[in-house]
């Protein structure tokens, strides 16, 4: 499966019913808690990969990318953006690009 698979399934199932697609429940419940799920699993992920659970870390990696990529439909971001911006970013250092940001402190 790819992230664009994964994406194709999220719409499919974000426009059924929220009494049949968990996808949709999540996002009909709103930003907020579909953000809240994120943030949840981007924890998890981390907890996993310090303490150096390989299986977890597989299992909450699945996780984190399925609720972000439920964050960008409910945002109404397809994922070609993100990916656009990723490929910008190729074409010099990551330390060059991270260099060149603005600060919004």
């Amino acid at each position: 499966m790819t992230l664009d698979d994964l994406e194709a399934r999220i719409a499919t199932r974000a426009a059924a019913s929220p009494d049949e697609s968990y996808t949709a429940k999540l996002i009909a419940r709103g930003m907020e808690k579909c953000a809240q799920k994120l943030g949840e699993e981007a924890t998890e992920a981390v907890i996993s990969a310090v303490t150096g659970n390989r299986a977890e870390l597989v299992k909450e990696s699945a996780d984190l990318l399925y609720h972000l990529l439920v964050v960008l439909r409910a945002a109404e971001l397809p994922l070609s953006e993100v990916m656009a911006e990723l490929d910008s970013r190729t074409a010099q250092s990551g330390l060059a690009e991270k260099a060149g940001r603005k600060d919004t402190l």
